[in-house]
């Protein structure tokens, strides 16, 4: 949870102690949103849940593959909208869509329901992917205070772990009352968000003007990954990242299974991973602080990669230290990453660059995955794990050095600029 927000002490005239208000009103707001989204109550027994209503381990995928797809066409137009129609309007449909997917399930029965609700879910989390981050920066920067984003967005990451950790042995404890009775639990949980987002006091910021169409959102895109280099290398090594812990995140489970652990430690190490995830995040902003940005860019780099390679080559419980480690660099890189890449960003288009960064790594995930998940099943956990390492330690410190090289916090885009792209389609 937040805790004592430190910003501004002393106050030189009633507008700076409005606009510190409503950035510390926003923090508190952003955390509820953030925790009606991790904490998952139905994650653990979902699987169970879809046998129940006749539903097979295919029909699991089908509609996990449908939701990803529903975030990935709509995560950088939503980005979009956030920028031109506001973040907390953003905010406020995804968490209305949250709310009605979840409200729809308590009363689903078959597949195709469920396809409705998962499609929903997925809408909603596009609207509000990258707005979250955006409008904290935002209201950070709008009380001149934009450096401690950083922190904040640890906190809440961290907050978000926490809610993770707590979820799965509350969810399997609610669910011995029926396998519904989470997803009635978990609407109660979605609602929350919809007050916090509607209560949001959106910051003061440049927006974009004059022309805004789809045109504009191929601009952003094209300048991000083109023809912006410090940009580009952020999104770059970032992407990579993010990819290399959500493929990390499907791994878990067979790793577990590789090493035959009962099923009772699933239940015990998933929530102490998330948790350990949870205290770093809180405190990456000392890690960087501590060891410098570049030192920290390539200790991520090979503790990420690290933590495949050595999984891989121990192939023993003692694999488990390793995991650990992994989650650890987990912790600091999210944080770390998205600071990096919002000191580049104008506050117009933050969110469509987030949303940018998000639908990258989907789509990398979506072709490595089923790979990695073929060489799983062909030679072994160690093998796809040796592999999925090398990948990420070449590719990852490759861009690591790159980034080093060519990002700048002071090479920034500008709304000149990009209106000058956007003037030549």
């Amino acid at each position: 949870m937040p805790g004592k927000y430190d910003m501004f002490p002393n106050f030189n005239s009633m507008r700076e102690k409005e606009v510190f208000r409503a950035a510390k009103g926003n923090i508190i707001r952003l955390y509820i949103i953030k925790l009606s989204k991790w904490l998952m109550l139905t994650m653990p027994i979902l699987f169970l849940f879809y046998r129940e209503n006749g539903l097979a381990t295919q029909d699991l995928f089908i509609l996990k593959a449908v939701y990803s797809f529903s975030i990935v066409v709509l995560e950088v137009p939503s980005g979009y909208l956030g920028d031109v129609w506001g973040r907390k309007n953003s905010l406020i449909l995804g968490s209305i869509m949250g709310f009605a997917g979840f409200a729809m399930y308590c009363m689903a029965t078959s597949f195709w329901t469920f396809l409705i609700c998962e499609i929903i879910l997925g809408i909603g989390q596009s609207f509000i992917s990258g707005s979250d981050s955006a409008l904290l920066y935002d209201s950070l920067q709008a009380a001149n205070n934009e450096k401690d984003y950083l922190k904040q967005e640890g906190r809440m990451i961290s907050a978000g772990n926490f809610a993770e950790a707590v979820a799965a042995p509350l969810g399997v404890l609610i669910a011995m009352i029926s396998l519904r009775t989470p997803f009635f639990f978990q609407t109660i949980v979605a609602f929350a968000a919809v007050p916090a987002a509607l209560t949001l006091v959106e910051p003061t910021r440049q927006k974009m003007r004059g022309h805004t169409s789809f045109s504009q959102i191929l601009v952003i895109v094209r300048y991000t990954v083109k023809d912006h280099k410090g940009l580009r290398a952020a999104i770059l090594f970032s992407s990579l990242m993010g990819t290399a812990t959500l493929t990390m995140a499907w791994f878990v489970q067979p790793y577990f299974a590789y090493l035959v652990l009962p099923l009772a430690w699933y239940g015990i190490l998933i929530p102490l991973l998330n948790l350990l995830t949870g205290f770093v995040s809180m405190n990456a902003w000392r890690v960087e602080k501590g060891i410098g940005r570049n030192s920290i860019m390539i200790l991520i780099a090979l503790g990420i990669a690290g933590g495949y390679l050595l999984m891989g080559f121990t192939g023993s419980a003692m694999g488990l230290i390793f995991l650990f480690a992994f989650y650890g660099v987990r912790g600091v890189a999210t944080p770390v990453l998205r600071n990096q890449i919002n000191e580049i960003i104008p506050s117009d288009i933050r969110a469509t660059v987030l949303s940018v960064r998000n639908l990258i790594i989907r789509f990398a995930f979506a072709i490595l995955g089923p790979v990695l998940g073929w060489q799983t099943d062909r030679a072994g956990v160690p093998s796809a794990l040796i592999h999925a390492g090398l990948f990420f330690l070449t590719c990852g410190l490759g861009a690591a050095i790159y980034l080093i090289r060519v990002a700048s916090a002071k090479d920034t885009l500008s709304s000149t600029d990009l209106k000058r792209e956007a003037s030549g389609l």
